[in-house]
């Protein structure tokens, strides 16, 4: 009996892995304007418009990812760009822009640094005030786990610049 219920778990296992599935606003617009707008309020910074264009870059780009999302490769392009790699559930827009909005804690906007040993580039990019546009992508990789990026333009994160 006991041999059964484990071959009946790996069995449910395998399915549940195999009917993975991005979330229904995986590549809503609203999903990933929604939190970036509401980090950028909080600094008084102006809202993002979406761009066809980028979420047409980001969605290309996606798709070439697909079967090696991790890790995590910046496409080199002409835009700023944030990338989101989850596993084990059906991260959302909302989860992956949280996760680099996060990243605030850790910027010092007094010397325009990260606290040391501490990452804020992705907190950064999504407050950059020159920034006016965005364009997002959601895709499932080769081994389900959900690949997000997001395309700025026009990029920030220059050297010696304050985001805001």
């Amino acid at each position: 009996m006991a041999s059964f219920i484990y071959f009946l778990v790996a069995v449910l296992t395998v399915l549940a892995v195999a009917n993975a599935q991005l979330p229904t606003d995986a590549n809503s617009p609203q999903a990933f304007l929604t939190p970036h707008n509401a980090a950028r309020s909080k600094v008084g910074v102006p809202p993002l418009k979406w761009s066809t264009t980028l979420a047409q870059y980001a969605l290309n780009y996606a798709n070439s990812q697909r079967s090696k999302c991790i890790p995590l490769t910046h496409s080199k392009g002409p835009y700023g760009e944030n990338l989101f790699w989850g596993k084990g559930k059906p991260y959302t827009p909302n989860d992956a822009v949280t996760s680099w909005v996060d990243e605030g804690k850790d910027y010092k906007y007094s010397t325009n640094s990260c606290n040391a040993g501490k990452v804020c580039g992705h907190y950064t990019q999504v407050v950059w005030k020159k920034t006016t546009e965005v364009g997002c992508a959601s895709v499932l990789c080769n081994d389900n786990a959900v690949y997000i990026i997001c395309s700025y333009n026009p990029p920030g994160n220059y050297v010696g610049e304050r985001p805001y």
